[in-house]
């Protein structure tokens, strides 16, 4: 199973559950891969057959614990290439997500270790993901969606989700940013001495410190 399409799925995997508590399915699964269900059922059957995951029919998709250390390579590689592409190259963070979708199966290990070394061992991606070491260990904070968050909660800006490069773009021309100090008032944020009223999905893609 040594192929960027397995390290797909199984990055896919674990990232749906890494800010939320709910498995995957398979149809979610095809969704935000953009395939067809009847190549996710192939392949899951593959990667099951390979020990990666476990699946009953018609069930969630769930990694062993030798599917979440592959997919946690494969993240560290692309967030990694994130950072050094915004830090070394001046990508904006709404440019990056593409790129790194390439390169993390393209450079060797040693490009990789010469990187993470390079930026100093960086513990968050630009968009606030956290960035697994090379033994796969991931710390994250405790954290609350914007969604969830009561109205006067205060925390830093702890992460911002990549899927909607246009979203990005309003966001920073607001002025988010990650690691700022922010408190919930109702349609937004008040941070930087000011009320900020949100675009709209912005409460479904902004993460705040616990």
């Amino acid at each position: 199973m040594a192929s960027p399409a397995a390290d797909d799925y199984l990055k896919t995997v674990f990232s749906h559950t890494e800010w939320q508590e709910a498995p995957i399915t398979p149809s979610v699964l095809a969704s935000k891969l953009g395939v067809a269900p009847s190549s996710v059922t192939e392949m899951v059957k593959k990667l099951a057959a390979a020990g990666l995951v476990s699946h009953v029919p018609y069930g969630a998709v769930r990694l062993t614990e030798a599917g979440e250390q592959r997919a946690l390579a494969t993240i560290r590689r692309h967030r990694l290439i994130e950072t050094w592409l915004v830090r070394e190259f001046g990508y904006a963070w709404d440019e990056v997500h593409d790129e790194a979708e390439v390169l993390e199966h393209t450079i060797s290990d040693r490009l990789l270790e010469g990187i993470d070394a390079r930026l100093g061992r960086p513990r968050i991606d630009p968009h606030g993901d956290a960035i697994p070491d090379a033994e796969g260990r991931i710390v994250r904070e405790p954290f609350v969606q914007l969604a969830d968050a009561a109205p006067g909660h205060t925390g830093r800006v702890l992460r911002v989700h990549d899927r909607d490069p246009e979203l990005l773009r309003a966001l920073e021309e607001l002025g988010l940013e990650i690691g700022i100090e922010a408190s919930v008032i109702p349609g937004g944020l008040r941070f930087g001495g000011a009320d900020v009223a949100l675009p709209e999905g912005s409460a479904d893609v902004i993460w705040l410190t616990a």
